[in-house]
């Protein structure tokens, strides 16, 4: 008796005409979301050599990233903040622009104020509309779809009555490199 094979799958994750997709679980979109960036945050920390902590309960930030380096002259090892958010109401944006997004006015807040003993940072990643569009696998590579960009809100205003949009500059993807080069600002005394 020969049993079943599934089909293969085509070359980029894309399945063969005629095939219907497995249905996706029945989470919110913005739980998968959440999800998704979580990940990413993930595989940066560790392609730079960063632990992550997750403070229980959270109180308005999501991770701590710490990172070990000789180098650091504040402690030999050093601790961001981050602050995890996404959209999909975007696309992918160009280098060198900027693109809104809005905070409730006491999370602002909190990211913004200043002086601190542990710096913060908000992630904000940009994923397409549809989540057939998020990921593709193949043997050579993940590819996950967009980006996350990072910012450093402190000292920023509170605008809006309750909510304020914010500025995030494209040029700051956050990625492996990113995040070292912060992580040595901040070993050395400086903002991330």
């Amino acid at each position: 008796m020969a049993l079943a094979q599934p089909d293969p799958a085509t070359p980029h994750g894309r399945r063969s005409p005629g095939h219907l997709p497995a249905p996706r679980g029945g989470l919110a979109v913005t739980a998968c979301m959440e999800t998704l960036q979580v990940g990413y945050l993930h595989a940066v920390a560790a392609a730079a050599g960063c632990s992550l902590a997750q403070p229980f309960p959270d109180n308005g930030i999501d991770w701590h990233v710490s990172h070990s380096a000789p180098g650091h002259t504040t402690d030999d090892e050093v601790t961001i903040k981050v602050q995890l958010k996404s959209t999909y109401q975007l696309g992918p944006r160009p280098p060198g622009v900027t693109f809104g997004f809005t905070l409730d006015n006491d999370h602002l807040v909190k990211l913004a104020r200043t002086p601190v003993s542990v710096h913060k940072i908000l992630v904000v990643m940009i994923v397409p509309r549809t989540q057939d569009d998020w990921l593709r696998a193949g043997p050579d590579r993940l590819e996950l779809r967009h980006c996350c960009y990072w910012t450093n809100l402190a000292g920023h205003p509170v605008t809006g009555r309750r909510r304020t949009t914010v500025r995030i500059p494209t040029s700051r993807v956050f990625d492996d490199r990113a995040l070292r080069e912060i992580m040595t600002r901040v070993g050395a005394g400086g903002r991330p």
